[in-house]
C-alpha cells in the first residue's frame, strides 16, 4: 500500500533490485523511489545503519511517479547502506534499508594525498565538511578535479579530459546541486564552460567562440577570447565569468611599437548563459601600471560578490590590488569604487610599512559585512613584495641563500567609508607559495589555506600543502593535507560543507 494523505505510513519504493542503480561515476549511485503522496524526500547513506550523511531534500510529485536521487560522497570499493526519508501530509516515514557497493577508482592516477593532525588535543576543533581539490597541471594526465573526505579519501571526481591535456582552471559547486567547470583545452580547442551533474553527465557547455558571438549580437563593445581562473555562481542562477582579451597599444613607455596587451574582463551570464552585463579593465584602469611587465597586464584570478551592496571584488595579481567594481546587481556603471593594496586607496591602520600589504595575491573572500565595514580574508603569495618605503622588492634567492620572500594568510577589517584597512590577523607558515592558493574562514572561525609552492617546500616533491589553523595570535595547526608529486599543484583546495546545497556533513 502506498502513502496517501497521511493515512498509511508505508513508503512505496521501486521494485527490489531496481531501486538503486550505478551511474557513469563508480562513486555515485542513482536511487529511485516513488510515493502516493506529494511532499519532499531525501536519501540518507553511510557505511552502517546509523547513516550519517544525506542528500538535499527534493520535491516528490506523488501519484507513484518515480523520481531519482544522485547519491554522492562515498569512498571507492565500499558497501553503503541507504534509505529514503519522506515527508508529506504531516507524516515522516523511512524506507527499508538497502545497500550499494561503490566501484573502484579509475585507472587514471590521482595525486598522492596524506593527512596529518599534529596535536590530537586539538582534533575536536576541526571544522566539518569535505575538501574540494582543484589541481591545475595541463598535460599531467592525472585526475585534477575531485573531492576528498577529511581523511584524504576521494569521494567524488570528474575527468575533464586529462588524456587530451585538458585541465580545470575552476571547479565550483552550483546552487542547483550541479558543478561548474572552466576548462583549459588545447590552443586550437580554446577554453570551455561546462556544467555537469553529480554523475558527471554534461548538462550544458559553451566555449568562448559561442560567447563571443552572443556578445557581438547583444551589442557589447568587446568580446572575451578565453575563460580563465574563476567563475562565480550567483543565487539568482547567473554566472559571473572571468575572461581575457587583447588590445593593441602603440609606443607605450618602455614598449616601442605595437604591443598587444592582455587584460581582464568580467561577463555576467543570465540563467540561459546569455551575456547581460560586462566590464573590461581597459575601460577603467591605467595600462601603464604593470608590476609584472607587459603583455600580461592585470592577471585577474578571482571574482567575489559583495552582498551588502551588490557589487563585485576583483583580485588583480599583477596589480597587487583587490578592486571593488560598481556592479549593483547587474545595473552598475562598472566604475572602480576603490583599490585595496599598496599604492591603492586605503591607508593601513598599522602605519606606512608597505611590507604589511599583500603582493601577487589569490582568493579574496568576504567573511563579514555590516554597512561600510567589511572583513576580507586572502592568500598573500608575496611575490615581488615591497619591503620598505624606498621600494625594495623581495626577489627569489639564489640556491642555498636565505629566502627573504614569504607567503601568508591575512584577514583585513575594512572601513570602506574612511578608507582604512586594519590587518587584524595573519598566519605565516614559513613557506613561499609563488602562485595559486586559496584561503577561507571556516564556520567555527578557523582559517584554512592552500600553499601552492612549486619546488620551494622543504619536503622533496611536495606540490601543495593545505592547513586548517586556529585564528589566534599564535595559529595552531588543527589539520593538514599534503598533495604530491610535483607538478600536481593544487591551484585551489578548500573546505565545503558537502556535495549538496544546504547540507553539512560532520565527518
Amino acid at each position: 500500500m502506498g502513502l496517501g494523505c497521511g493515512v498509511s505510513r508505508e513508503l512505496t519504493l521501486a521494485p527490489p533490485g531496481t531501486s538503486i542503480a550505478s551511474t557513469g561515476n563508480p562513486l555515485v549511485a542513482r536511487y529511485y523511489m516513488n510515493a502516493a503522496c506529494a511532499g519532499r524526500a531525501m536519501v540518507e547513506f553511510g557505511t552502517d545503519t546509523s547513516y550519517g550523511r544525506s542528500t538535499s531534500w527534493q520535491p516528490i510529485p506523488g501519484k507513484h511517479a518515480t523520481v531519482n536521487f544522485l547519491v554522492a560522497g562515498m569512498r571507492a570499493s565500499t558497501t553503503y547502506h541507504m534509505r529514503a526519508t519522506l515527508e508529506c501530509s504531516g507524516a515522516t516515514v523511512n524506507s527499508a534499508d538497502q545497500t550499494f557497493t561503490t566501484g573502484a577508482l579509475p585507472a587514471t592516477p590521482f595525486p598522492s594525498i596524506s593527512i596529518a593532525r599534529p596535536d590530537p588535543a586539538l582534533s575536536s576543533q576541526e571544522s566539518p565538511g569535505i575538501e574540494l581539490v582543484n589541481i591545475f597541471a595541463p598535460d599531467s594526465h592525472a585526475l585534477q578535479a575531485f573531492f576528498t573526505d577529511r581523511d584524504g579519501h576521494p569521494i567524488w571526481y570528474y575527468d575533464v579530459g586529462t588524456a587530451d591535456g585538458n585541465a580545470p582552471y575552476t571547479m565550483k559547486l552550483l546552487p542547483n546541486g550541479h558543478l561548474i567547470f572552466s576548462i583549459t583545452r588545447s590552443v586550437t580547442a580554446g577554453t570551455v564552460l561546462r556544467e555537469v551533474d553529480l554523475a558527471g553527465a554534461t548538462v550544458r557547455e559553451m566555449d568562448t567562440g559561442v560567447l563571443a558571438q552572443k556578445m557581438q549580437q547583444a551589442g557589447f563593445s568587446f568580446v572575451i577570447t578565453g575563460f580563465h581562473h574563476d567563475v562565480l555562481p550567483m543565487d539568482n542562477g547567473h554566472l559571473i565569468v572571468l575572461g581575457n582579451l587583447f588590445q593593441g597599444f602603440t609606443d607605450l613607455p618602455g614598449y616601442p611599437g605595437t604591443t598587444q596587451v592582455l587584460g581582464d574582463a568580467i561577463v555576467d551570464l543570465d540563467e540561459n548563459w546569455n551575456p547581460v552585463w560586462a566590464w573590461s579593465a581597459f575601460d577603467h584602469l591605467d595600462v601603464n601600471r604593470h608590476l609584472n611587465g607587459l603583455p600580461d597586464w592585470t592577471h585577474g584570478n578571482a571574482v567575489v560578490y559583495s552582498p551588502e551592496d551588490g557589487n563585485l571584488l576583483l583580485s588583480l595579481r599583477h596589480q597587487s590590488w583587490v578592486i571593488k567594481i560598481d556592479y549593483n546587481n547587474g545595473q552598475g556603471s562598472g566604475n572602480v569604487l576603490w583599490k585595496l593594496g599598496y599604492q591603492g586607496d586605503f591607508a593601513l591602520k598599522q602605519g606606512d610599512d608597505p611590507s604589511l600589504w599583500f603582493s601577487y595575491q589569490h582568493f579574496p573572500s568576504v567573511i563579514g559585512q555590516n554597512g561600510s565595514q567589511t572583513s576580507l580574508v586572502l592568500w598573500d603569495n608575496g611575490d615581488a613584495r615591497v619591503l620598505d618605503t624606498s621600494g625594495t622588492l623581495c626577489t627569489n634567492p639564489a640556491a642555498n641563500a636565505p629566502n627573504p620572500c614569504y607567503s601568508r594568510a591575512q584577514v583585513f577589517q575594512l572601513d570602506e567609508g574612511a578608507k582604512v584597512a586594519d590587518l587584524s590577523w595573519q598566519a605565516l607558515p614559513g613557506y613561499l607559495s609563488i602562485w595559486g592558493g586559496s584561503v577561507n574562514q571556516l564556520p567555527n572561525g578557523n582559517i584554512e589555506f592552500d600553499m601552492n609552492a612549486p619546488g620551494l617546500f622543504p619536503v622533496a616533491n611536495l606540490a601543495s600543502e593545505v592547513q586548517e589553523v586556529t585564528q589566534t595570535s599564535s595559529p595552531q595547526i588543527i589539520w593538514k593535507m599534503d598533495i604530491a608529486p610535483v607538478p600536481l599543484y593544487a591551484y585551489r583546495a578548500y573546505r565545503v560543507p558537502s556535495l549538496y546545497p544546504g547540507v553539512t556533513w560532520q565527518y
